[in-house]
């Protein structure tokens, strides 16, 4: 079973080629997450496999996401005892292999190595996203990677990760989390079309839509999905997002363009396209 979690569809993308390898069950961590919080009784909770679980997310400031941590502690893992991580990065992962190793040891499983793979940079909140040529540069370099770690999966074989950096200090991810990860600069424009495409995809149920406008509620995990999925590039945090282009991968391998940019027919072009499908 490979459970994902993804904010603008970089990790949804590694676990569906991935997948293409292990033929398994494909499970979306944000949808298990969403109905937990609209409605924790009947939730899923508990994962059976026979094949290894395997997790692909981000990292967050070379580290775990604390959302996807909280979601495995809070799950159970049945039959396999076996478990892989594939993370998602825009420069290294730090030593993010270690806690999912202490996790494994929490939950009881066997920490069968992680797997590290560069993608688009897509956290505007801090950086710049790459253009879409470059973006479908980068991901196609990834995918003999992910087909390496595919293999070695199905083969059973431990990963040992050879693109991991160096080790982050705790005080370092607790700053991040303290002065980053909120929502209070979080804003809509008014060329907003009402669409409610962040709410209804916030693995958090963190938006709420109010007289036709997202309002954020403060429990933010910052993983970019919001203000990437938005149609009209309508949502900013503070002004470190202006005049920055947004990045989103859908499940096609399409990236999302720049309202102005949509009028041309993207099938035209392989311009922004990892594949056709």
């Amino acid at each position: 079973m490979i459970l994902y979690f993804t904010g603008t569809g970089n990790s949804r993308f590694a676990a569906q080629e991935l997948n293409r390898f292990c033929k398994d069950e494909l499970v979306s961590m944000n949808r298990e997450m969403r109905k937990r919080k609209l409605d924790p009784y009947n939730a899923r909770y508990a994962y059976t496999s026979e094949k290894p679980f395997v997790i692909v997310c981000p990292t967050y400031c070379w580290n775990i996401p604390r959302v996807v941590e909280e979601f495995l502690l809070d799950s159970r893992f049945l039959v396999s005892r076996d478990m892989y991580f594939l993370l998602t990065c825009g420069s290294s992962t730090g030593q993010a292999g270690k806690r999912a190793a202490q996790i494994c040891d929490t939950l009881l499983l066997n920490f069968r190595g992680q797997a590290s793979v560069r993608m688009p940079e897509n956290y505007i909140s801090l950086f710049r996203a790459p253009e879409p040529d470059e973006a479908v540069a980068i991901i196609r370099s990834a995918l003999p990677l992910i087909e390496s770690v595919g293999m070695q999966i199905v083969a059973n074989r431990y990963i040992k990760d050879s693109f991991s950096g160096r080790d982050v200090p705790a005080f370092v991810v607790n700053s991040f989390y303290k002065h980053f990860v909120h929502d209070r600069k979080f804003y809509v424009k008014d060329n907003c079309i009402g669409c409610s495409a962040c709410a209804q995809l916030c693995p958090t149920v963190n938006i709420r839509m109010r007289g036709g406008k997202p309002e954020w509620q403060g429990h933010c995990t910052q993983c970019q999905s919001c203000i990437g999925v938005c149609p009209a590039d309508a949502i900013e945090f503070g002004g470190r997002t202006r005049k920055k282009r947004r990045y989103y991968l859908f499940a096609d391998g399409r990236q999302k363009f720049p309202p102005e940019k949509r009028k041309e027919p993207e099938s035209k072009s392989e311009s922004g396209h990892v594949r056709r499908l």
